[in-house]
């Protein structure tokens, strides 16, 4: 057992749990005229129901958004803090958020959730199920989806080949690791790396695998937003 995992076992005290959302982004691929976090969506910015879901989980101690410098669309309330220590990559905007944690008393054996902004469909009751899986398992875990259509293999532009799908999954967000793990994964991993799962991974460990929702997706494409709003204004109905 690596020495922060074999710290926090030992612990005598529940380690405590804070949630951290990379929003610093560009988002081009939504073809929006700015980060898609700060588009409107359903009456809202899409970042504010992100961060509301996470703000409904009472367990949940601290919630940090990171946001590029200079940002002001959002502000910091009673139970969050934004924090202008975006990065030029997600990595990079991690390990600023975790270093804003450490700066604010957060220890390295307590649990972190790192999550997607652009994911503003996750439920309060999802982050409950990963928190409930994890929080006594040695690694930590992530949300995730096993796969479900053909997989193919391109080249050229057409499909090569097709792949088994048997034992895939889609991974998700909330990713939920120890702060000191994951500062060590993502310092070895380096700033290209854009899941912390496959961070910790790299480490040798196995996280686990807790099975997410079809409606937690990435907002990364245009028409992702009719969708968005349609599951949103459905909720709110």
């Amino acid at each position: 057992m690596p020495p922060i995992l074999a710290a926090a076992h030992h612990r005598n005290v529940p380690a405590r749990l804070h949630a951290l959302i990379p929003a610093g982004g560009a988002g081009t691929r939504a073809g929006t005229r700015g980060p898609k976090q700060y588009e409107p969506l359903a009456g809202h910015l899409l970042v504010e129901h992100t961060l509301r879901a996470f703000l409904q989980v009472p367990r949940i101690e601290r919630v940090l958004v990171v946001v590029a410098p200079g940002e002001t669309r959002l502000a910091s309330g009673p139970r969050h803090e934004v924090v202008p220590c975006g990065g030029a990559t997600r990595a990079a905007s991690v390990a600023g958020g975790l270093q804003a944690l450490r700066e604010r008393g957060a220890d390295d054996a307590d649990w972190v959730l790192v999550h997607d902004a652009a994911r503003c469909l996750v439920t309060p009751r999802q982050i409950e199920q990963l928190i409930g899986a994890c929080e006594d398992d040695d690694v930590g875990g992530l949300l995730a989806l096993p796969l479900a259509d053909t997989l193919k293999e391109e080249a050229a532009g057409r499909a090569a080949r097709t792949l088994p799908r048997s034992g895939k999954w889609l991974a998700q967000t909330p990713q939920m690791f120890r702060l000191g793990l994951l500062r060590e994964a993502l310092s070895r991993a380096g700033p290209g790396v854009t899941d912390d799962a496959c961070a910790v991974e790299a480490l040798g460990l196995q996280p686990r695998l807790v099975a997410g929702s079809v409606q937690n997706f990435k907002v990364t494409w245009a028409e992702d937003f009719a969708l968005a709003e349609a599951v949103l204004r459905s909720r709110q109905a």
